[in-house]
């Protein structure tokens, strides 16, 4: 395949409504976080109170727990209507703008309550809508055009997150918090229109294949004759999964699972620690705004699609390699920004090499992860390894100010490139272990 005909991936519409399924998963994010603290703090709402806002964020963190309710609960008289992904895609994307709506018509001052738990509400419905929309765009199209997909919906994403963020801001400086949130809900629309306009994926050939599988399951588990209908539910909808992914893989399970959860290691651990270092170095927060966001923005969009012509060129496995090298490289650049000081060049080329291997790595990666998932059960097993591909990384980014406060910045970022080996190594054994099994299966063929 040319590079032209790779690049041509991207007008597919399957391909270009990912950037408006992007743009409306992203949407809530900032809304019942960094944005919704600048509004209780604007209303004189206390930092300790806004504190506890944060926890809010776990509802993303275990949306694993209803992602199997998503794959298997039909919604009476929607699903019959528009398909089992765009009806629960629907309900949640109302669900989120009736939440904005609510939270807009409240007082924080008044209702500090009432906003937290509608705040968790968005959360919930936010959240549900990331899963389907997950495992739509894992069934709408085949492997090679993963990467194209995820580098689509990052754009999408990362769109919204400007709109939420900066956008919300502003409507709130020139009208009101009101009139923002309001505004926000309004724009929900975007996602419900097409919700409306896309096809759903035909699945049905994918669940026929699963019954025999789950039943035989049931019988094991439960025994054979008649089940209660909550046990035979978790057995198909929580277990089946699991059990799955362990029968098709065994024990190199546990390699995949391990892989999952330290690709992002190194990238996850430093970014906590970005921002306050370009502070201590001596940028201003305008610097730090006009390089690392706008033209940091620019680059994730570049480095996502490049990910994306990079899958659809090479296959998934080398650009695999490529990412997590990249992503552990550019940590020596932040260590070396550490020891030149404020300059703003080097600035620029750091913040342009750091996004783009992270836009290449993360379009890459979500094209691998949906390579893992059975169509089956794509909602409950991406949403597995969704939470579990932050967890690690999160988990070492809390010992990140110990350890620039006894090393310093320069050895901080050696240290997270070092973090960045074993990914580097576990991709490459993976890569290596992909291609001898498929020279066995074509020596077999032959």
């Amino acid at each position: 395949m040319t590079w032209g005909q790779a690049l041509k991936v991207y007008l597919k519409p399957r391909v270009l409504t990912m950037f408006f399924l992007g743009f409306s998963a992203g949407l809530p994010l900032l809304l019942v976080f960094s944005t919704m603290t600048a509004w209780l703090r604007d209303y004189g709402v206390s930092r300790t109170a806004i504190g506890f806002f944060a926890w809010v964020g776990i509802t993303f963190s275990i949306k694993v727990l209803w992602a199997p309710v998503i794959d298997y609960l039909r919604l009476p008289g929607v699903t019959r209507w528009l398909g089992k992904r765009r009806s629960w895609m629907l309900v949640s994307q109302f669900g989120v703008a009736l939440g904005l709506l609510g939270m807009g018509s409240l007082d924080p001052t008044m209702a500090l309550t009432q906003v937290a738990l509608l705040a968790v509400w968005v959360a919930f419905w936010s959240a549900s809508q990331d899963v389907v929309i997950d495992a739509y765009r894992i069934e709408s199209v085949d492997t090679d055009l993963q990467g194209a997909m995820a580098a689509n919906y990052v754009f999408g994403y990362r769109v919204a997150l400007l709109v939420a963020g900066a956008g919300a801001l502003y409507i709130a400086e020139y009208a009101n918090w009101s009139v923002s949130y309001m505004a926000m809900a309004g724009l929900m629309g975007i996602g419900v229109i097409t919700t409306l306009l896309i096809a759903e994926p035909d699945h049905q050939s994918i669940l026929d294949r699963a019954e025999h599988f789950q039943h035989e399951w049931v019988d094991r588990m439960l025994g054979s004759g008649e089940h209660g209908p909550l046990k035979e539910w978790f057995v198909k909808a929580v277990a089946c999964p699991f059990i799955d992914f362990f029968q098709r893989n065994g024990r190199f399970a546990l390699v995949l699972l391990l892989f999952i959860g330290i690709y992002r290691v190194s990238d996850i651990a430093m970014g906590v620690m970005a921002n306050p270092f370009y502070l201590d170095l001596g940028f201003s927060k305008a610097d730090i705004a006009n390089i690392g966001k706008v033209f940091g923005f620019v680059c994730t969009i570049l480095g996502s699609f490049l990910g994306g012509v990079l899958v659809v060129r090479y296959g998934i496995m080398r650009p695999l390699i490529l990412g997590a090298a990249m992503v552990a490289a550019t940590n020596l650049l932040f260590a070396q920004l550490a020891l030149i000081g404020p300059d703003i060049k080097w600035l620029a080329i750091v913040i342009s090499a750091d996004n783009i291997s992270a836009g290449i790595s993360n379009a890459v990666f979500i094209a691998y992860l949906s390579s893992l998932t059975n169509q089956a059960y794509t909602a409950t097993q991406y949403a597995l390894f969704s939470s579990l591909m932050t967890l690690p990384g999160k988990f070492i980014s809390g010992f990140s100010g110990i350890v620039v406060d006894a090393q310093g910045y320069a050895q901080f970022f050696i240290y997270v490139a070092i973090l960045g080996t074993p990914a580097v190594l576990l991709a490459i054994f993976l890569w290596w272990r992909d291609s001898r099994k498929n020279a066995n299966a074509e020596a077999a063929a032959s």
